[in-house]
């Protein structure tokens, strides 16, 4: 199988890289020599992307607590309950009871569209992220 190009998920600079595939499993990564943003180059981070892909920690499903153990549900169950605490906490304390991190991991776009949600639904200002730290 062909390296596979695409888009480095450790920040939002959006380097371009290739995925080394060999029997159906990532196991390395190299910079695109063209891309105007990595320039043939990555950070230490591109370098080792590869290597959560196929970890045995990483979570592959969203878990839900339920009688105090973690338990595999569907997206729709995960997404239903976080709305619904959300909610109820807003309600109950208003914007000054909830608080968003967003991400260097995501795009600018999508950092923007945390905020938008995080003021016009949740109803608070207590938006940072992680870069400023």
């Amino acid at each position: 199988m062909p390296d596979v190009l695409t888009t480095c998920c450790y920040c939002g600079c959006g380097c371009a890289l290739y995925l080394t595939v060999r029997d159906s499993r990532v196991v390395g990564a190299a910079p695109s020599r063209n891309h105007p943003i990595s320039r043939n180059n990555l950070c230490v981070k591109g370098w080792h992307i590869h290597e959560f892909i196929h970890s045995p920690a990483r979570l592959t499903e969203p878990l839900l607590r339920k009688n105090g153990e973690l338990t595999p549900v569907s997206w729709d169950e995960a997404l239903d309950a976080t709305a619904t605490a959300l909610a109820r906490i807003r309600d109950r304390d208003g914007g000054r009871g909830l608080g968003v991190l967003a991400s260097a991991k995501c795009t600018n776009e999508e950092n923007y569209l945390l905020q938008k949600l995080t003021r016009a639904v949740l109803k608070t200002n207590n938006i940072d992220h992680c870069a400023r730290l």
